[in-house]
This record gives C-alpha cells, structure tokens and sequence, in this order.
C-alpha cells in the first residue's frame, strides 16, 4: 500500500467507464498487463485495482480491492507500475496485518526492509529441495499415525466446533517452542470475532512474538479474500529466504480461497464449470500450492483447514486442493463427541510419509498394528452395543480393551488452553509415544483404569 501511495500525471492511465459492484472498466491509454496494480483516489480516499482481463484495446476489467463506494464514471486511475507489493522486515513477526501489508492490532506500520511481489513465480526446479524427514509436532496422534512432512502440505479436514482452530494453534506453538521457527496464518474469510479471540489466545499462550497474522475478513471485498493467501504467503517466503527460518505456513480456510476466486470469476463474466466452479479452479489452486515449497535456504511447512461441502470429497474444490496435499487430517464430529481431542479419526486420516523407508521399520511396525487395533474395535462396536463385550471372544475382548486404552491415550491437553483449562499442556517425544504403544500393545497396562490413560503426555510421567 505504501508502495502505491503517490502518483503524478505522468502515471495517469485511463479513466472509469463503468462499475459493477467490486467490478471495474477502465478505458486505458496503453494496455496495462494483468495483474498489475492501478489506483485512483479522491478526498482522501483511494481504491486500489488489479487488472484481470483485457476487454480489448482500450479497455480493461479490474477488481477493486475495497469496496467500490464513492467512485463514479471518468475518475482517474493511475499505474502503480508494477503488480501488487506489500512491505517485509524482520519486525512483522508479533503483528497483525491485513493484504497491503498495514497493521490492523492499532500499532504503527513497522519498518519495511523492502516490497516483495505477491505474484512471485515459484522456485525454480533446481532451487527446489525435497525432505523426507518427519516434522515432529509433539502431538501423539498425529506423529504416529498421520505424521507431517518438512516442507510439505497438510489438509486439516474439519466441520465448526471439533477443533480445528485449536489444533493449528497448537501446531504453530510447536514450530515457535520445538524447532524455534516461524508460523504465517492466513485467515482468509475470517470472521471479525473469530480474528479477535485467535490473536488474543496466541497472545496469552505466548507464541505471538514469533508469528505474523493476516487477516482479509468476511465482509471485504472478493479480490481482498482472493488474493490474502498469496500476500500472506509472500511473508512467509520471506522468512524462509531472508531470515532462513523453519516456517509453517497455516490457511484457514483454503475452500474460502476457492470461493472468493469462484465470486470473482463470476463478476467477470465467465461461464462456469463442474458444479458451478470456475473453470481456472486447477489453475488457481496451484498457483498457491505450487509456491509452498522447500528451498536451500529454509522449508515452508502447510497446514490447510478445508472445509468440505455437504461432506462430499468428490467435490471438484476438494479434489484440486486434495492433489497438492501429503497429508490429510481428518477431525470427526463424532471423536469429538466422545471427548476424544484432539479429535482425529485415525482410521480416515493418512500420510504419504506412512512407509517404512520415511518412518523406519520401528514406527511404522507400531503405527499398523495401533491402526488395526483401533479398526478392530470399531467393527466391534455396533456388536458390543447391542449385545455387551462380554459376548466376544477372549481374543476380542483383549484387542477392544487395549483400543479402548490407546485411544484415551492418543487424547493430550494442549499449551494453547491452558489458560483455560486445569490441565498443563503435554508435548510428548515420538520415542516416547511409540514406547507408549507397544507397552500397551504388550499388555503392560492392561490392568490399568482406562482414565489413567487419558488426557495425560506420556505414560512415564505422572497424571
């Protein structure tokens, strides 16, 4: 925003023909290319534009990026020369931000080093690395049965209420403590009091200081909640390229992403695709993935909450974003119902790292045999509420205890609700976990009450 904040007649580009809503055509002297940033002002006012079509010519379609009140027909608009750019420095940690970069926690503008396109071209192939090492999150579950890649991409699967807001503040309170890192969020369509109580839980939990959050909310315009993912996206970059920090690198929601996208397709006429999408859905997509990537310099680790229409993962969103993704979480309404939390279903979850060459043969071994333990409990369960456990074989009757033990086990009390909640936070070692499960897969603790197992770290330390 700063970076476009003077103009003279010299950048003067054309005039305002018509506006549609948060739709503009502009009939322009010279053909500005797409995506680059226009801006007009007035009173005081000033609206900032990006051009996604050539009409023909003269004229150009482009997107305000505010609402599109107080402007009218013949208005000047002038180049900023240049595609979108928000302002870096290493003083954008522990601040709240929205897409030009301005604060939006009341503080003054930090000092920027430099501007940095938000339309920057992934790494080249041969500036890309590849890890197959284990980002561990000291959260049992997930280190076990669906564990993170370094530098790769995670779809975090959930509904309202199940979580999944607390789990990703939990995952950036392990990068900023475990591997002193960096965590971006990108709160794309955020609700203004959902914004609120994240900053103020991340400030109280202590993790702020070594995080950067940018906010586009859900009344602004369609280009903002649009283009959000990339700006946010930019600063992450940065810290991986100048900085050199491990950073993840967290969206919520990437559906909203594609909705925005689909809006603004919409208002530029295009016809719609499968199910009413628009037909740049692949494309968009990996536009934003494609940059969430490993370098020399440092690795952007993703976690993507996705929300998923009518339950259906056929659907064409789900299916774009899905064939980026590593490693799908998926938090069960029905775990949480139980008071399972984190409230992962382990049998729907999964992970391209789930091999013995990622994981070892150890871990891999414990993590099928935890799995199989957990199917068989739930085959088991319609059985056993109809007619009891004690009608089960003695062989089913050992495997649904300890299922029933590991999964209280695999539940843990987290750092960032603490404030709210009697139990300290657990942080639990993925040696220590698999200890864990093959003590309980030994029948170590299979005369210990199932509450003893659950919501603790591990079981070395006391309740």
């Amino acid at each position: 925003m700063t970076a476009l904040a003077t103009s003279t007649k010299d950048d003067l580009i054309g005039t305002i023909t018509e506006v549609h809503g948060p739709v503009v055509v502009i009939a322009c002297r010279q053909l500005p290319p797409l995506n680059q940033a226009l801006f007009a002002h007035h009173n005081g006012d000033k609206w900032i534009f990006e051009v996604h079509q050539h009409l023909d010519k003269e004229h150009v379609r482009a997107v305000a990026l505010q609402q599109t009140r107080g402007l009218y027909r013949g208005m000047d608009v002038f180049d900023s020369g240049s595609p979108l750019h928000v302002p870096v420095g290493q003083d954008c940690l522990g601040r709240v931000l929205n897409l030009f970069g301005e604060p939006l926690d009341g503080g003054n503008p930090f000092k920027a080093e430099s501007f940095r396109n938000i339309h920057e071209p992934p790494p080249n192939l041969s500036e890309s690395t590849y890890s197959n090492e284990i980002l561990t999150t000291g959260i049992k579950v997930i280190d076990l049965l669906c564990p993170f890649v370094k530098g790769g991409k995670t779809g975090l699967f959930g509904g309202a209420g199940v979580g999944k807001t607390v789990l990703t503040m939990e995952f950036m309170h392990a990068v900023a403590s475990l591997h002193k890192g960096a965590s971006v969020f990108a709160g794309v369509g955020e609700r203004m009091r959902e914004a609120q109580e994240m900053w103020k839980e991340m400030e109280r939990a202590g993790i702020l200081p070594q995080s950067l959050l940018v906010f586009g909310q859900m009344d602004e315009a369609p280009g903002v909640r649009f283009r959000l993912g990339l700006s946010a996206l930019t600063y992450a970059e940065y810290l991986r390229d100048t900085l050199q920090k491990e950073v993840l690198f967290v969206m919520d929601n990437t559906f909203r992403f594609v909705q925005a996208g689909s809006e603004v397709s919409s208002l530029l006429g295009r016809m719609p695709a499968t199910v009413g999408y628009q037909p740049t859905l692949t494309t968009e997509v990996a536009e934003l993935e494609d940059r969430i990537t490993s370098t020399r310099n440092g690795n952007i680790t993703s976690v993507q909450a996705i929300y998923v229409p009518a339950d259906d993962m056929g659907d064409p969103a789900v299916n774009a974003i899905l064939s980026h993704l590593d490693t799908s979480v998926i938090l069960s309404r029905k775990q949480a119902a139980k008071g399972i939390y984190p409230a992962v279903d382990p049998l729907k979850s999964s992970s391209k790292a789930m091999d013995t060459y990622t994981l070892g043969e150890r871990h891999y071994r414990v993590a099928e045999t935890v799995r199989e333990h957990l199917a068989r409990y739930h085959e088991l369960e319609d059985i056993i509420a109809m007619l009891g456990v004690e009608e089960l074989s003695a062989e089913d009757q050992l495997i649904v205890a300890r299922a029933r033990r590991l999964q209280r086990y695999l539940t843990q009390p987290f750092w960032v609700t603490g404030t709210q909640s009697t139990l300290k936070g657990a942080s639990v070692p993925l040696e220590k976990t698999l200890d864990d499960c093959e003590a309980f897969l030994r029948g170590d603790y299979d005369e210990l009450p199932e509450e003893q197992c659950y919501m603790r770290g591990s079981m070395s330390e006391p309740k």
